[in-house]
């Protein structure tokens, strides 16, 4: 399982689960609609911010903020490098993407049973969805 990592008194912090992703992107439409055929998320109300965007929530938590830029934000600037969504339904899962066709990869995590599926929005950012493959159909 790889080595112990030191952290700290890390208890004092009472995490609950990831909130949300903030996305600065200049294609909030075309990222909107990706995020809703790929994940299913749905663009809903966000507060009334000086600047354009939009939230997309799965259920009522808002998972993903678009922040919407002027201009593409450049690769040397601030973005984010992937986030991760826990799910199940693998096949289901794959059948869906291959509908839609984005770019996509398949990965695995050495000893922990976990196969991600890493989609790219069109902005280029990772989505990475995991998979418990010891509670997956036909898993062994």
């Amino acid at each position: 399982m790889g080595q112990q990592q030191d952290r700290g008194d890390c208890r004092t912090v009472p995490l609950l689960w990831l909130d949300h992703i903030n996305i600065r992107t200049s294609n909030v439409v075309a990222l909107a609609n990706f995020y809703h055929r790929v994940l299913g998320l749905e663009s809903s109300p966000r507060p009334p911010f000086s600047f354009g965007g939009r939230w997309l929530y799965w259920g009522d938590k808002a998972w993903v903020h678009l922040v919407e830029t002027a201009e593409q934000p450049r690769v040397d600037e601030i973005r984010i490098e992937h986030f991760a969504i826990r799910a199940q339904g693998l096949d289901e899962f794959l059948a869906h993407l291959k509908s839609l066709d984005p770019p996509y990869r398949l990965s695995d995590v050495p000893d922990y049973h976990i196969r991600q599926v890493n989609v790219y929005d069109p902005d280029g950012n990772r989505i990475e969805i995991q998979f418990d493959m010891t509670a997956e159909p036909g898993s062994p």
